[in-house]
């Protein structure tokens, strides 16, 4: 990737359980092959465990926890999917806040897979083009946005910018265009 994310700090945002672990791991190792610094966000300290579909894989260790995450203190989001992962998140107020602030601030946001939800609940679809795992488009519609299917969307909508995939099939695509667009995020002016 030509790219140069050096000085970018990038939070992902994961709850306790259910990420799904390819779509925090290829992320992660794409910000960190341009320089950037992933940081692992979660509502609780001590470790998250991700899975591969329905089974359990690794554990990571969190960075930070969401009471003491300030958005200031970042440069852009991603949000992982997973089916758990997400509606966890959407059930916690601090998370959703957290993801609304991004929003508010002007700073880029990326989403995976079920990963919408949580934007749902934050109120940030309405208006905007995206896409997410095709079972839950209906809520993407419902909410007010414009769902497609596509391996990755960008959608820019004044200040901000919000990079969306399906699924783990999608990566490439959306690891390229995280990357392009954060990078974008980076230049001063």
């Amino acid at each position: 990737m030509a790219e140069e994310l050096n000085a970018i700090t990038v939070a992902f945002l994961v709850a306790q359980e259910g990420t799904e672990q390819v779509e925090l791991t290829e992320p992660w190792k794409s910000i960190q092959a341009c320089g950037g610094k992933p940081v692992l966000v979660s509502i609780e300290s001590g470790t998250i465990q991700a899975f591969d579909h329905l089974d359990r894989a690794d554990t990571f260790p969190v960075d930070v926890v969401l009471e003491d995450a300030r958005v200031l203190d970042f440069d852009a989001l991603v949000l992982p999917g997973g089916v758990a992962n997400p509606d966890f998140l959407r059930a916690s107020a601090p998370a959703v806040r957290f993801v609304r602030s991004f929003f508010e601030a002007g700073k880029p946001v990326a989403a995976i897979c079920h990963a919408p939800w949580t934007l749902i609940e934050a109120d940030v679809v309405r208006g905007r083009t995206l896409t997410s795992f095709p079972s839950i488009s209906t809520d993407v519609i419902n909410a007010g946005g414009t769902w497609v299917d596509e391996e990755v969307v960008i959608c820019r909508d004044g200040d901000n910018v919000l990079i969306t995939s399906r699924k783990p099939d999608d990566l490439a695509a959306f690891n390229a265009g995280i990357v392009a667009e954060f990078a974008h995020a980076a230049v001063p002016g």
